[in-house]
C-alpha cells in the first residue's frame, strides 16, 4: 500500500514537472525567428504553431481540456481536438477565400483564456458542443494565416503543416492530460489555470504572441 501511494506520488510529480518544463522551454521559443528561414513550406507551417505562444497554448489547452473532462478514454475524448483541426482548415480557406473578420488576433487571444478555463474546472460538454465551442476559436486560428497566405503559391504546404503540427500539439495536451487525471482537480486546475492566465497575459499585451 505504501509503496502504490509513493509510485502514485512521483507520477504526480512528474506530470506537473514536464508540464512546467513544457510552459518554460515553449515561452523562450515563442517566436523567436525559428521558422524565418523556411519560407513557405510544410515545414514552416509546422514550426509556426510550436514557436508561436497563442497558438501553441491554445492547441495544447483543446487536448488538455479532453482528457481532464471525460470521464472514461472513450471516443468522445477526441472530439474537441477534432473539431478544432478540422476548423481551423475551414478557418484558413476562408481566408485564402479573401473573407476578414475583425478581431481576429483578440478572438485567438481569448481562445487561450476560455479553453484553460474549461480544463481548469473540468467543464463537461457533450462531443458536438464541445467541438463547436473551440471549432469557433479555431476559425480565427486558421483565419489569420490564410489571409497572409491568400496570395502565396505554397500556401496548401504551409496550411498542411500547420494543421499536422495542431493535431501533434493537440496529441501532447492529450497525453498530459491523462497523466494528470492521476492528480484529481489539483492538477487540472493548476494547468488550466497556468494556460488560462497565459490567454490573460497575451490579452493585455503583456506577453508577445
Amino acid at each position: 500500500m505504501q509503496a502504490s501511494i509513493h509510485l502514485t506520488n512521483r507520477s504526480r510529480i512528474r506530470a506537473l514537472m514536464g508540464l512546467a518544463l513544457f510552459a518554460a522551454a515553449t515561452s523562450a521559443m515563442a517566436h523567436t525567428g525559428n521558422d524565418a528561414g523556411l519560407h513557405h513550406s510544410f515545414a514552416s507551417g509546422f514550426i509556426h504553431p510550436v514557436t508561436g505562444l497563442d497558438h501553441l497554448s491554445a492547441m495544447v489547452a483543446v487536448g488538455l481540456w479532453s482528457a481532464v473532462s471525460v470521464a472514461a478514454v472513450d471516443r468522445r475524448l477526441l472530439w474537441a481536438p477534432a473539431g478544432f483541426a478540422s476548423m481551423l482548415l475551414a478557418g484558413a480557406l476562408l481566408g485564402f477565400a479573401g473573407v476578414r473578420l475583425p478581431a481576429v488576433e483578440p478572438m485567438i487571444a481569448a481562445s487561450v483564456l476560455v479553453i484553460g478555463l474549461l480544463a481548469a474546472v473540468r467543464l463537461r460538454l457533450p462531443g458536438w458542443v464541445a467541438a463547436g465551442v473551440v471549432g469557433a476559436f479555431a476559425v480565427f486560428h486558421g483565419l489569420a494565416h490564410g489571409e497572409e497566405l491568400a496570395d502565396v503559391p505554397e500556401r496548401w504546404a504551409v496550411i498542411a503543416g500547420m494543421v499536422s503540427a495542431t493535431v501533434l500539439l493537440h496529441a501532447v495536451g492529450l497525453g498530459a492530460g491523462l497523466a494528470l487525471r492521476r492528480t484529481g482537480r489539483w492538477g487540472a486546475l493548476l494547468a488550466g489555470g497556468s494556460i488560462a492566465s497565459m490567454g490573460v497575459a497575451l490579452l493585455g499585451g503583456w506577453v508577445a504572441a
